[in-house]
């Protein structure tokens, strides 16, 4: 039973970091209906931004995680400026197209630069510590991790459900051209709105070169977990995004241990499957 739990947790701790990839992406395709291709890729920049700050200048991830999320809320705005807002209104397809030939790009670039090889940031202030209550082992770095995502969640869910700036969210979200009579600027919503979804990506992969290593692939399993994670938790659901990651982790984690690592993401797209099955619009889809 400790080893249930033990994994369990592991699971769970993982599933928080997948949820605040997710939710980034939630809010783009929630309020947007635009599909970012490139969303595992910012995660990977931000990486080598979070590397880079401490092998240069021995920033740890825990301060360099600020810059990375910064960074690619950057990229977003710079994104939505150059790409995305002359997809609004078209084909998704056309969105899909523009954001994967962004990540291809993204993709090739840091491959070019930095190498195919994988990096490893030593030293770090969380490196290998854990924390251990009873027979049960939390390791530090995740566990960290975990928590900041939770934060980070919570902070948007609170911004878009009690702040003026969240109510002109909902209003684009469920009608732009209503939202346009009203005096909201939607254009600026969506800039915003691009930004910070970047900027959620952006905070996970500047603390995960604290424990996982980087290379120009890193992003590709995240990016496509956070397209299953909105995909059952329910299309603009931070709440669903947020339940789906930990289910996912769960899952990911116990199918990993118990039946061979190399199932573990059979085990997650079997459940992905089975929750569209049951309810084609998410969890908590409407």
């Amino acid at each position: 039973m400790e080893t249930f739990v033990q994994v369990l947790i592991d699971g769970m701790l993982n599933g928080m970091v997948y949820a605040l990839v997710a939710a980034g992406l939630c809010l783009i395709w929630g309020v947007m209906d635009v599909i970012n291709f490139a969303h595992g890729e910012y995660l990977m920049v931000a990486m080598y931004v979070s590397y880079w700050l401490g092998f240069l200048l021995k920033v740890d991830p825990l301060l360099s995680v600020v810059a990375a999320g910064v960074f690619i809320f950057i990229l977003g705005a710079v994104t939505y400026q150059l790409i995305i807002r002359y997809t609004i209104g078209r084909p998704g397809l056309v969105a899909l197209l523009a954001t994967f030939g962004l990540a291809v790009f993204l993709k090739n670039l840091c491959m070019n630069w930095f190498s195919p090889n994988f990096l490893i940031l030593s030293d770090t202030w969380l490196g290998d510590k854990t924390l251990q209550l009873g027979n049960i082992i939390f390791p530090v770095p995740q566990l960290v991790a975990a928590l900041l995502a939770l934060v980070v969640i919570g902070l948007i869910y609170a911004m878009i459900n009690t702040t003026r700036f969240g109510w002109a969210i909902q209003a684009t979200a469920l009608d732009r051209d209503a939202a346009e009579l009203m005096g909201i600027n939607t254009e600026r919503i969506y800039l915003v709105i691009f930004g910070i979804g970047g900027a959620c990506v952006g905070i996970a992969g500047g603390i995960m070169p604290s424990y996982l290593a980087v290379h120009p692939e890193v992003g590709s399993m995240f990016g496509l977990i956070a397209f299953v994670c909105v995909a059952m938790g329910g299309f603009g659901s931070i709440p669903g995004a947020f339940l789906a990651g930990l289910l996912v982790g769960s899952v990911e984690a116990l199918a990993g241990f118990y039946i061979a690592p190399v199932f573990k993401y059979i085990a997650v797209f079997g459940l992905y499957l089975t929750v569209v099955f049951l309810r084609p619009k998410g969890i908590f889809g409407w």
